[in-house]
């Protein structure tokens, strides 16, 4: 008789995994923000529907707080199927952690997502005088999908063609642009955005996090070795349902097992017929984020409930000097137990 498959229940941590991406200008971006925000009437602040606890940037709570906000959940199609019973109960907790904001959530391509955004905004959003209008900042992680969410408003807004350039790498939008009209009002009133450049936070608390993030593209594909990326996803998908890729390998634990078959039922060979397991791990990775190895979230939706109640959710550091500082005290702390 066949084991029964039992997925790992923790995925292990290793030293080697870098816990910050925050780059030059990422800073120089971030600096850029806060001295325009006396012009800001607004701020749409872009969030990963697979990461919607990870993915919030301590950095913005701090820096942009007092500026009046709506928030926007993006890729929510990755995250869950379009018939998942689960959909609206998770659209509900997600809506729970940000009680004073406007929510909404997108799909990575759909434009008809952004509809209840622009009548949000021509109720909600002015500014100090009909002659300027109201400028929307548009802020969030790199390659969140803030320059996407900006062409899906300026196309469904005023039936323009795109402003932004995407990509599927983060770091395409270095600077802050210049603003695109996505509301035109009679009074003049209109209301335009302002693309950004997606900002990392200074300091990852733990390395899942770092993982979760990077197998979600927002850093640089090469910042975390693909194979290791490659088992954590190996690791995710079996903890919801490892028949998600029966037509490659049986269930297993085992990534090299894995990313051997894998290959070559993908045909990823290199010279010799030997697979290449560095390609099938991108492969692998690619497709997932594609949607096309399962959609679910990687982030535990009751696990950071029980915290939040509890009051012990976590606040990341919003500087790499907090982060060593608070490192210490935890240290100093574990000493005396």
């Amino acid at each position: 008789m066949t084991a029964k498959f039992v997925p790992r229940q923790a995925f292990p941590h290793h030293g080697s995994i870098p816990r910050s991406y925050y780059l030059g200008h990422h800073r120089a971006g971030l600096n850029k923000m806060r001295t325009m925000l006396s012009s800001i009437d607004y701020v749409v602040e872009c969030r990963d529907y697979r990461l919607p606890v990870t993915s919030i940037n301590p950095a913005f709570e701090e820096a942009l707080d007092a500026t009046r906000r709506l928030v926007v959940y993006t890729k929510r199609d990755l995250g869950t199927g379009p018939l998942s019973p689960e959909k609206r109960q998770v659209s509900k907790a997600i809506k729970g952690f940000d009680p004073t904001s406007a929510v909404f959530f997108v799909g990575s391509s759909s434009r008809q997502d952004v509809s209840p955004i622009i009548k949000h905004l021509q109720n909600d959003a002015y500014g100090p005088d009909n002659l300027l209008g109201c400028r929307v900042m548009v802020v969030g992680m790199p390659n969140v999908g803030k320059s996407t969410l900006i062409n899906s408003l300026r196309n469904q807004g005023v039936n323009k063609a795109k402003a932004a350039q995407t990509g599927g790498q983060p770091g395409v939008t270095r600077k802050i642009g210049t603003p695109v009209k996505i509301i035109d009002r009679e009074d003049g009133a209109h209301v335009y955005v302002l693309d950004t450049p997606g900002v990392f936070m200074p300091y990852v608390q733990d390395a899942e996090r770092m993982l979760k993030l990077a197998l979600c593209g927002f850093v640089k594909d090469a910042v975390v070795s693909p194979i290791m990326l490659a088992d954590y996803l190996l690791y995710q998908i079996n903890l919801h349902d490892p028949h998600i890729y029966q037509r490659w390998s049986q269930p297993t634990n085992e990534i090299t097992l894995f990313l051997e078959n894998f290959a070559r039922q993908a045909g990823i060979l290199a010279k010799g017929g030997v697979p290449n397991a560095e390609l099938a791990a991108m492969r692998f990775i690619q497709r997932w984020r594609a949607g096309e190895m399962g959609r679910f979230l990687l982030d535990d939706l009751q696990e950071e409930e029980r915290r939040r109640q509890e009051g012990t959710s976590d606040s990341a550091p919003v500087s790499m000097t907090q982060a060593l500082k608070a490192d210490r005290t935890a240290r100093r702390k574990n000493a005396t137990l």
